[in-house]
């Protein structure tokens, strides 16, 4: 428990300070653990009760004090095997928060890209065609027209892909 709960301490401190690295592994097999340790340990406390509510004749009463002493003591270790658990289930939703953020950032970015690429594309799968009458091949301006009208183009696309970005 002691162990568990200082390592749930190190991948929290990391997660507050962002330098997490690949403790969602580490966090799952604790709480598995843990929920081993309270199932084995839940019985008992009950079981327990009812042995001092009714205590056998052959117990001492200093025995008896001493069994109720542990059975506390029990009870506050489950307690605190439950709230640890809890704990270690709110730190992997976070991480998982986190993931989900890092993705979306990334998922953005790359539609930013492909946006700003789609207009050159486009003019290049036209001129791509090998068809004739491609308008400005005679003109000896055309190349850098269709470079003015690509980079309008794409500076409309960013401005407009940035202001929804500013908007979220």
């Amino acid at each position: 428990m002691r162990k568990t709960s200082l390592s749930v301490d190190q991948v929290e401190d990391e997660l507050l300070s962002s330098r997490l690295s690949t403790n969602r592994a580490e966090l799952g097999a604790n709480r598995r653990v843990l929920v081993r340790l309270q199932r084995l340990l839940a019985l008992e406390p009950g079981s327990l009760l009812r042995l001092l509510n009714r205590p056998p004749p052959w117990l001492q009463k200093e025995d008896v004090k001493e069994l109720r002493k542990s059975t506390e003591e029990f009870a506050l270790i489950i307690n605190d095997l439950t709230a640890l658990g809890e704990r270690i289930k709110l730190l992997q939703e976070e991480i998982a928060a986190n993931l989900n953020e890092q993705s979306n950032r990334t998922l953005f970015t790359l539609t930013v890209v492909t946006v700003l690429a789609l207009p050159i594309n486009i003019i290049a799968g036209f001129f791509g065609m090998n068809v004739g009458g491609v308008p400005l091949s005679q003109d000896p301006e055309g190349f850098w027209i269709l470079v003015a009208l690509v980079a309008t183009f794409t500076l409309i696309a960013g401005r407009w892909a940035f202001r929804k970005r500013q908007d979220l």
